[in-house]
């Protein structure tokens, strides 16, 4: 089973989004988690648009990308272009991609529910191209 970490700069939106859908849509497939540059908190609006959807990410946590050791991960996602600031070990794991997507940090609710499907869109091929 592939080990994936999601990254993001605070880890409190986009990676949470993309931990959530990863453990719901991959269970049994691959192995997730998700990581920070900094640890911060979990938005509250990042779990309302995930739990419209029936995906509960409130017992999630935010966590630093220093707490884990890259040689355990096949798969290392950035999800905010931060791939410039990871330290080389976490870019040269068998699988490292940057998928830049808009911070909705200060934005409407609609702007969280569009990252949240593009999010969701990412992570489907994701889980589909680690199968």
């Amino acid at each position: 089973m592939k080990q994936v970490m999601f990254v993001c700069k605070k880890n409190s939106r986009r990676s949470h989004m993309a931990e959530g859908f990863a453990k719901t849509l991959g269970k049994g497939k691959i192995s997730v988690t998700s990581s920070g540059l900094e640890a911060s908190q979990i938005d509250p609006i990042t779990i309302q648009v995930m739990d419209e959807i029936g995906i509960d990410i409130s017992d999630q946590n935010s966590k630093a990308l220093s707490n884990f050791n890259p040689e355990d991960y096949d798969a290392v996602i950035s999800l905010c272009g931060c791939g410039v600031n990871l330290p080389q070990e976490w870019v040269l794991r068998e699988i490292f991609q940057d998928w830049q997507l808009d911070d909705p940090e200060g934005e409407s609710i609609d702007t969280f529910r569009r990252v949240r499907d593009q999010v969701k869109e990412r992570v489907e091929k994701l889980i589909s191209s680690l199968s």
